[in-house]
């Protein structure tokens, strides 16, 4: 029911078209890859998934194959007729628009919905952080992303890809990078690996409640600490913290940015010069 190599370059020459580099589109064609992905994310019947960038429909197939009920989202006007060709017998829906600009609340309604999706690389990282900031209905993803933007959003603190993406990710879910996809399996094929990284949200809520600091506070403390990341944390957050605040939430004033976990990083925020 998925597509195969020889079907994916077929549907693209008889239909005149090649993929995108302004969009990011590298389509995967293997199959074992794409139900890979359908088993990693859980899916199974009567699951809601919505898929982003579902380009002509290899990965789509598979969650339908699964038994999802999906809902494919694709940007690309010369892309969407093959699309719906491809996976609307199937059972799939279709919709045209730009994930960075869709009314979420209006597409969804209520949850629980999966997303699962082959992420164009340009709008991985932002829309990752808008989904988990904006849309409560999606309640986990299972991202296909270039093996370093999946290491940042998996990233533990003390780590060296460890940034204010990971802390992120880490106020409103858990994070795991769970396989490793080659370029051997793309068209075209792409100069990088792909990982798969499975993100849950915390089902209580933040990391850190916004009564005892609000998000926006949170996160301009945790940029300006990594906007000088070499830097310790005293002379990072001058100006953006009072120096008082360190002893306060027994953070030492020497750390670095990378040694913080959330909840840290909630306490220095807690307290305003």
């Amino acid at each position: 029911m998925t597509l195969s190599r020889s079907q994916v370059l077929g549907l693209l020459e008889a239909n005149g078209l090649r993929p995108s580099r302004a969009l990011g589109q590298n389509f995967v064609a293997d199959p074992n890859t794409v139900r890979r992905i359908a088993r990693l994310a859980g899916i199974g019947p009567g699951d809601r998934v919505v898929e982003v960038g579902a380009g002509i429909g290899s990965l789509t197939l598979a969650l339908v194959e699964a038994g999802a009920d999906v809902t494919a989202v694709e940007v690309d006007r010369h892309l969407l007729p093959v699309l719906r060709s491809v996976v609307e017998p199937a059972g799939a829906t279709v919709v045209e628009g730009d994930a960075m600009r869709l009314d979420w609340h209006d597409l969804l309604g209520d949850g629980p919905w999966h997303l699962v999706a082959n992420l164009p690389y340009n709008i991985a990282t932002p829309l990752i952080c808008d989904l988990l900031d904006g849309v409560p209905a999606i309640t986990d993803l299972l991202v296909m992303v270039q093996r370093e933007v999946g290491e940042r959003l998996a990233a533990p603190p003390g780590s060296g890809s460890y940034g204010s993406v990971s802390v992120k990710v880490r106020y409103w879910a858990t994070a795991t990078v769970v396989g490793k996809v080659p370029p051997s399996v793309f068209v075209p094929r792409p100069n990088v690996d792909s990982a798969l990284v499975r993100i849950v949200r915390r089902p209580e809520g933040p990391a850190v409640p916004p009564d005892v600091v609000a998000a926006g506070r949170l996160f301009e403390v945790v940029g300006a600490g990594f906007a000088h990341r070499r830097k310790m944390l005293r002379g990072a957050l001058a100006g953006v913290v009072d120096p008082a605040s360190f002893a306060a939430a027994g953070v030492p004033e020497t750390s670095r940015a990378e040694e913080l976990d959330v909840e840290a990083w909630g306490r220095l925020a807690a307290f305003r010069q």
